[in-house]
């Protein structure tokens, strides 16, 4: 024990130590200069606002300023927006990031999406008219013709061509509904038939 505490005590030991805690010392330095070059510590890019840019533009810019990207799909179309813009962007314009950072991008689609018109035939204009709704098309008129159903959808026009149930418009899309009036189709030349 006496020569461990000699040895502990002596000059070789004291160098050797010295020299161990500099060695780390310097290891220390070292590294935490090669991880604030390697992480560009305290520099950062202001993140530009892309909003409306096309896909082309927004690559150009953000490849001038030493971001990344992706872009995301949406079936979200914004008709404010021009077709194949930029809707949305993450993170948000004026956050700052590091250079090299992936910024994420929606992109607003060629158009509105298209929608299933549902099963309407023989259900009444009230309901007709909710169902349409759900689905995101709007009724814009409706045009009542000879059919004993009061207020009963018998077919559907859009831009005056007759639809089906399980065609496919774009969403947003305004249709026509034809509804019978109540009347019985022919009575009312049966009888100016009978009074001649």
């Amino acid at each position: 024990m006496k020569d461990f505490l000699d040895f502990l005590r002596s000059r070789t030991f004291l160098i050797q130590l010295g020299l161990a805690v500099l060695v780390l010392i310097a290891i220390c330095f070292m590294t935490l200069r090669w991880l604030k070059g390697s992480t560009n510590h305290g520099e950062f890019v202001e993140v530009p606002d892309f909003s409306k840019m096309s896909v082309m533009e927004m690559r150009k810019a953000a490849e001038d300023v030493g971001l990344r990207y992706k872009v995301l799909d949406s079936t979200n179309y914004d008709p404010e927006y021009p077709r194949f813009s930029i809707l949305e962007q993450n993170p948000p314009a004026g956050t700052k990031v590091k250079e090299n950072r992936k910024i994420y991008f929606t992109v607003n689609p060629s158009g509105y999406k298209k929608v299933t018109i549902p099963k309407i035939i023989q259900v009444t204009r009230r309901n007709a008219t909710s169902m349409l709704r759900a689905v995101g098309l709007d009724v814009q008129g409706v045009t009542y013709i000879d059919e004993l159903g009061k207020d009963m959808v018998y077919y559907i026009r859009y831009k005056g061509k007759e639809m089906n149930p399980g065609d496919k418009l774009p969403k947003t899309s305004k249709v026509e509904l034809i509804c019978g009036n109540g009347t019985i189709p022919g009575r009312a030349i049966i009888k100016a038939e009978s009074q001649n």
